[in-house]
């Protein structure tokens, strides 16, 4: 008898998870979405707008009420996103209050590549990057590259971009049929000839007392080129009279 009574209870028990199972999954299948949060979590500002995206979640429904969240697909949500050039990757969810959330790390562009039938950005990946058309950023003009230079003039660009003092000084980049690169300066004219983009560093340190001990004495305006090529000297090379 207290064998059968302990079957009925369990039956009983099943039966209850089995309803409200059912019964949350129906409620769930009606729920709609509140709204839309997308959030930037780069410290760039927007190279694409809160309107494009929301475009690319939700592209079938005209208001957010008329989103069942069972049928949304975060996958190809993300996946949507994430072929938009401006965005580097993304992460889409929803919150238990019905809020469709995405999460965007845009492209970092650290250099405005001017070729010959284009001009477009080269991002900190060392890729490639269209120009916004929401927002244009100021970085280093780079000349003379084709693509298949863009990774080896990567890490220069994001060390004048992390230094401050060559963030201010840099204007420009050009490889020289040579390829080597020269750096153009702001307010001068100046040419600074850095070779093969390595030796970052110690190239950086040399130039920095360089100009300090000529900018002191105003002698920097006596030259029209220093080369800073070799790694434990520069060169300077004065104007002709």
């Amino acid at each position: 008898m207290k064998r059968n009574v302990n079957i009925l209870k369990l039956v009983l028990l099943l039966g209850v998870v089995v309803f409200l199972y059912s019964f949350g999954n129906k409620r769930n299948s009606k729920r709609t979405l509140s709204k839309v949060n997308i959030e930037f979590i780069d410290a760039n500002s927007p190279f694409i707008t809160h309107k494009t995206v929301n475009k690319l979640l939700i592209q079938s429904a005209d208001t957010l009420t008329d989103i069942a969240i069972e049928g949304l697909d975060l996958m190809s949500m993300e996946q949507r996103l994430n072929q938009n050039p401006m965005i580097r990757s993304s992460e889409v969810f929803v919150t238990i209050d019905g809020v469709l959330g995405a999460k965007i790390e845009q492209r970092d562009p650290i250099g405005r590549v001017w070729a010959s039938n284009e001009v477009y950005y080269i991002d900190a990946d060392g890729k490639p990057m269209p120009l916004s058309e929401v927002y244009s950023a100021r970085v280093p003009i780079v000349t003379g590259v084709v693509e298949e230079d863009l990774e080896a003039i990567t890490p220069l660009l994001l060390k004048i971009r992390d230094d401050e003092f060559m963030n201010r000084m840099v204007v420009g980049l050009n490889k020289t049929n040579n390829g080597e690169v020269e750096l153009e300066l702001r307010n001068s004219n100046l040419k600074a000839l850095f070779g093969q983009p390595n030796h970052i560093d110690k190239k950086f340190q040399n130039f920095k007392a360089f100009y300090k001990k000529t900018i002191q004495d105003s002698t920097i305006y006596g030259y029209e080129k220093i080369n800073l090529k070799f790694e434990n000297q520069v060169i300077a090379t004065k104007k002709r009279i």
